[in-house]
């Protein structure tokens, strides 16, 4: 059968024969870019990349497999412009965009003119050594990634109400998908069939009660036109920043996902290999910048779903090869294990006060415990900015009492730590609530609150001497770099406001000398408590 084709328009071509005369063509290019320097090439079951030099060119392979179609050479051009489009909103630079590949079969032309046989996406080229996959997450980056994918969010576009993307009965449908379709590959039987239907109710079982919260999350926006495979194999560090790419061009379902959906698929894939602590810093920063506690509602669903994902793609892996070799099969398992792990809470949900005059290591030590155990920081300086609509690092230069630091402003903070705090316990998480807590008014709604939810109250009472605390204020001031703007003036004032504990709370307090770090290996266990589990 000739795959020769007048107008280089495929559609009536056999996808087989489509298929091999790409890969001539393509064979053809690696050659003629050859006379600048070796060429490599990779292949997926979806596409087919050139690297030359500081070029890659990506062309889609004339497939039809169902949830993507690249059959026709339209096609393919549509969905290569549609990633250059998405993809520039997270590496603008990485994308240089659609170019043709004209000429002949045998002698084909890099963005020449003539009849068009191939569009390529035309990237920039970077070593894959840079790809998370290849190296460990560092707290710099986790933060840095922590703030650029909550703005990324904050900024993509949300879903049209007359669409169904989003929709719990939408979101439900493929978690289902999954179950059958590792059945049909694997045919699973023993404890993996049992923990496959054990998954499967928890999903419905979580899906009954959740779907109300689904629809919810939806009508307040949190359905976007998000990147849709997340994942650490599409994210780099180039010059110390994290670079996203490869987001899903070939069906919209897969990006228009709620944002925690999004954020599930890094924390599960992070979670997986082990690197839980990053895992739990790039949350707290994910909240912190976005300010949507209400994910954590949905989070354990939305974990479990995406380890089922890849628990999918790598039992249809094994279905290809007609077998699952040792590490497939444990690969499969692996992630089924972790499914199973994310459906369960980690720790029993309790509420932890971290009080201390500013300079007394408050959100140092708290950011730390939130990386050993699964909590939640809640910051007050932070959450006091956002109830006005201002950034983190803002400086407000207001004077001790005064602007968002009056009476007013102080009790709405407060209250809104409360009501976050009852969030998060509500969800299952336990929480570390950190503010000065000068007064006993402000201190005593969160042992209640912990005492009508049922679960553990600690407060943790950091201290220094005076002159540490004022070199410390003194110096983080001057940096600029940190959310709480007091500087010398604000110790002054707190001191003068600062009211001891009573002794009912002393007797649930755990006092922390802090003139040097903290021993984390003491307060771990105290937080921990009987009767808790920790990943």
């Amino acid at each position: 059968m000739s795959c020769a084709s007048a107008d280089g328009i495929d559609s009536s071509i056999d996808n087989d024969c489509a298929d091999r005369r790409q890969a001539q063509l393509v064979a053809h290019l690696r050659a003629r870019l050859a006379g600048c320097g070796d060429v490599a090439m990779h292949e997926t079951h979806i596409s087919r990349v050139l690297l030359a030099g500081a070029d890659a060119y990506k062309l889609k392979k004339p497939v039809n497999l169902g949830f993507l179609d690249f059959s026709t050479l339209a096609r393919r051009r549509r969905f290569a412009e549609e990633e250059v489009r998405l993809n520039r909103r997270l590496a603008p630079a990485l994308y240089l965009g659609v170019v043709p590949i004209t000429g002949t079969w045998e002698a084909p032309v890099l963005d020449g003119d003539g009849p068009v046989l191939e569009y390529a996406v035309h990237m920039r080229r970077f070593s894959q050594t840079a790809l998370l996959t290849r190296q460990r997450l560092t707290p710099e980056i986790a933060d840095a990634l922590a703030e650029r994918l909550a703005a990324f969010h904050a900024g993509a576009p949300v879903v049209s109400a007359a669409a169904d993307y989003g929709t719990p009965t939408q979101v439900l449908a493929p978690m289902l998908k999954n179950f059958s379709v590792i059945r049909d590959a694997v045919a699973p039987n023993g404890q993996l069939a049992a923990q496959l239907s054990r998954l499967q109710q928890w999903t419905q079982t979580q899906y009954e009660g959740l779907a109300p919260t689904l629809a919810q999350r939806r009508i307040d926006g949190y359905v976007r036109e998000c990147h849709g495979d997340l994942h650490r194999g599409n994210i780099a560090v180039r010059d110390g920043a994290p670079l996203i790419f490869d987001c899903i061009e070939f069906n919209p379902a897969l990006r228009w996902i709620d944002t925690a959906s999004e954020l599930a698929f890094l924390l599960m894939d992070l979670m997986q290999v082990g690197e839980t602590a990053q895992a739990r810093r790039l949350l707290n920063g994910y909240l912190m910048h976005s300010g949507d506690y209400g994910l954590l509602a949905v989070l354990r669903f939305y974990l479990v779903y995406r380890a089922m994902v890849r628990a999918k793609v790598t039992a249809i892996g094994a279905a290809q090869h007609h077998h699952a070799d040792a590490r497939q099969d444990e690969a499969l398992r692996g992630y089924v294990r972790q499914a199973l792990a994310c459906s369960r809470a980690l720790m029993a949900p309790r509420i932890v006060l971290v009080c201390g005059l500013s300079g007394s290591g408050k959100t140092s030590l708290a950011a730390a415990l939130a990386e050993h155990l699964p909590l939640i920081h809640i910051r007050s300086d932070v959450e006091r900015k956002r109830l006005f609509a201002l950034a983190p690092l803002a400086r407000t230069r207001a004077q001790p009492g005064g602007g968002i630091y009056d009476a007013d402003a102080s009790a709405r903070t407060y209250a809104r730590l409360l009501s976050l705090a009852r969030q998060c316990v509500q969800a299952g998480y336990g929480v570390l609530v950190d503010a000065t807590f000068l007064a006993r008014e402000q201190r005593r709604p969160f042992r209640a609150l912990a005492a009508a939810l049922g679960c553990a109250f600690d407060c943790l009472a950091l201290d220094a001497p005076q002159e540490v605390l004022r070199r410390r204020v003194a110096a983080r001031y001057s940096l600029g770099q940190d959310a709480s703007e007091a500087d010398l003036r604000v110790l002054a004032h707190q001191l003068e406001l600062r009211q001891a504990l009573t002794p009912a709370e002393r007797a649930r307090t755990i006092f922390v000398d802090t003139r040097k770090p903290p021993a984390l290996d003491r307060l771990l266990p105290v937080l921990i408590g009987s009767g808790t589990a920790m990943r």
